[in-house]
């Protein structure tokens, strides 16, 4: 059985999570306590050597990254509909992976982190330009679609959704961006959907 690794309040986490339930794969669930340092743990030390969550155990396989799990979970068990095979569409979706890893990291995720988990060693305000900047293109993109690619939801979806989805975390105000309530919500719909705290 798949083994996943992960933080109630981590939006890596979370995506893992919720991708494993959207493809209704079993799966056993590990929560780390993170507040006792658990994640540093020889034990855990073992399963991911940076001592980070999310992290996913499939027999052999075992992956540290949440974005590198969202790809091997769409290939290994949700075929064509999450991650296409063909080059160019498959590049459009891990397009928005390394968006994820890079602005809404940059953005979105770090207000999140300065604000709700009292990170000091941010500069929030260039988290807020670098949120007003991915957030507004992000709306814009979805002004005439309802998913970031086609007409189908995809792994860029579950990839890009929980920090921005929790931007109020990070005082940011999503009311401005109208088109990524509305995906936010169409996301929400989604069959086997489940939520995490701030959502």
């Amino acid at each position: 059985m798949v083994k996943a690794y992960g933080f109630h309040l981590s939006g890596n986490s979370y995506k893992v999570r919720l991708l494993l339930e959207l493809l209704k794969v079993d799966y056993d669930w590990k929560e780390m306590d993170l507040v006792n340092g658990e994640h540093k743990s020889p034990e855990y030390l073992a399963v991911n050597p940076l001592g980070q969550v999310p992290a996913l155990v499939d027999g052999e396989t075992r992956l540290t990254d949440a974005q590198s799990i969202l790809v091997y979970l769409a290939k290994q068990y949700g075929g064509e509909q999450w991650l296409p095979t063909e080059t160019l569409p498959m590049v459009q979706v891990i397009n928005w992976l390394f968006t994820t890893a890079g602005e809404v990291r940059q953005g979105p995720e770090s207000a999140r982190l300065y604000h709700f988990f009292g990170v000091s060693n941010i500069n929030v305000e260039r988290t807020y330009q670098k949120s007003e900047h991915v957030l507004t293109y992000l709306n814009q993109h979805l002004s005439t679609r309802t998913w970031l690619e086609f007409e189908r939801p995809t792994i860029a979806d579950v990839a890009v959704f929980p920090y921005v989805a929790l931007s109020r975390d990070g005082k940011i105000d999503l009311d401005a961006y109208p088109h990524i309530l509305n995906w936010i919500e169409q996301v929400k719909q989604l069959p086997g959907f489940i939520s995490m705290p701030g959502l």
